[in-house]
């Protein structure tokens, strides 16, 4: 496993019960540094997608580490604030306008335009302001629709063919657009980032006034055994000659220095994925008989990760046997298993076909017993954050941080059935 031992599982386990999100200090601020060591001629912000994992205790943690925030709502931006992140440091970047877009913006908070509704909206708000936009550059590279965020079939971002009307708006209400982002989810490729680059440096030489460029996340993760991860050192070697060339055309033209430039890129799984696990118990074992199916039942399920059904995402799993002390040692014996959740709905499966969240995949797993712990690992993004919460009723999982001397501590409680139940009249 990556950070956890057996006698931690069974203490965190004993401590904080299951389910329970376990998170790594020491994993994920080796995530930031890297982040911040992102080779590029310029100033260089990073951007921690909060909407990953918006636990409080991990935005100060990145924090610390001199990361930005980029937040998906205003509730996200709330969020922040409330966990003590300064508002210059936080960017909403969102698909629906924050309800109260003037007041955060009058407290600092910056605001990234994902629309000429947007653009507008802050234009009669902001006269005479500055701003950002998302451009949707024209192309994607989700490995599939469910996860693609550029290209005609997304609805990320204004259109990159529509900038004539964003200058057109910009004049309306004297706006200097001074930050452009976009993001396609470039994966791990250095070739394929720079072409998306090379998309965004074109769309940032039509804005005069830019001083400020996201290429947005999407760095590749390796959760499983076989994949490969980005590596961050490589992609910004490649990139830095088209963004020097950028910067020198930018200085010619202004007269001037770059001083005031600053790029910026916006990981969010990243910087989490591989800092986290779930721990759960295996709570039976059924089988559909000779030339079925054998399954391992949890009490964790889509409550806690849903990636794996909306999907079929990959995360490795392992069976832990419990008590070894008292005798129990594990057999060596395997055998092939599907995993399923704990909710009454036949999407709550943990092993679909890689990206076919409608198949089936067995998993060769030490064998079970009820009262066996069962790690999910890799769950650091998009699992807390991202859960069927409540679905069947289920309360929210605990999470736990595991410190840099390795002392487990609680950084959210597990929630009751009387805290889900308290908004009803």
């Amino acid at each position: 496993m990556r950070f956890l031992t057996e006698p931690q599982i069974e203490s965190i386990r004993e401590r904080f019960g299951t389910p329970v999100y376990v998170y790594d200090q020491r994993t994920l601020e080796e995530a930031a540094d890297r982040v911040r060591a992102f080779p590029v001629p310029c100033r260089l912000v990073g951007r921690f997608a909060m909407k990953a994992l918006p636990t409080a205790a991990v935005l100060r943690i990145f924090d610390a580490k001199g990361l930005h925030i980029d937040a998906s709502s205003g509730f996200e931006a709330e969020r922040a604030l409330a966990a003590g992140i300064a508002p210059e440091k936080i960017q909403i970047t969102a698909q629906e306008l924050p309800k109260d877009l003037k007041g955060l913006v009058q407290r600092g908070v910056l605001f990234n335009a994902c629309s000429l509704h947007q653009l507008r909206r802050f234009g009669e708000l902001f006269p005479g302001g500055e701003v950002s936009i998302r451009v949707n550059p024209g192309l994607g590279s989700g490995h599939n629709n469910r996860t693609n965020v550029g290209g005609p079939s997304s609805s990320f971002g204004i259109w990159h063919e529509k900038l004539a009307l964003v200058q057109t708006l910009a004049r309306e209400f004297d706006l200097r657009i001074t930050g452009l982002h976009t993001h396609v989810g470039s994966g791990g490729d250095p070739e394929v980032w720079k072409h998306c680059a090379a998309l965004s440096l074109g769309i940032a030489q039509q804005l005069p006034d830019l001083n400020r460029l996201s290429l947005g996340g999407g760095f590749k993760v390796a959760r499983m055994p076989g994949e490969k991860a980005a590596d961050l050192d490589a992609i910004g070697r490649a990139l830095s000659p088209q963004i020097a060339e950028y910067l020198d055309g930018r200085s010619r033209a202004r007269g001037r220095a770059n001083d005031d430039f600053q790029l910026e890129i916006e990981p969010g799984t990243y910087l989490v994925a591989l800092a986290g696990a779930i721990l759960c118990e295996v709570i039976d074992l059924v089988d559909t008989g000779a030339g079925g199916n054998r399954f391992i039942k949890i009490d964790s399920g889509m409550t806690e990760l849903l990636r794996p059904s909306l999907y079929g995402a990959q995360h490795p799993i392992a069976v832990v046997p419990r008590y070894r002390e008292n005798g129990r040692t594990a057999s060596g014996d395997e055998d092939d298993y599907l995993v399923v959740g704990h909710c009454c709905e036949s999407g709550d499966i943990l092993t679909p076909a890689p990206g076919d969240p409608e198949g089936l995949t067995h998993r060769r797993l030490a064998r079970a017993e009820i009262g066996d712990t069962l790690v999910i690992e890799g769950t650091g993004a998009y699992a807390s954050g991202m859960a069927a919460s409540n679905y069947n009723s289920f309360p929210k999982a605990a999470e736990v941080l595991i410190e840099r001397d390795g002392t487990p501590r609680l950084i959210r409680k597990r929630q009751t059935l009387a805290q889900s139940l308290e908004n009803e009249l």
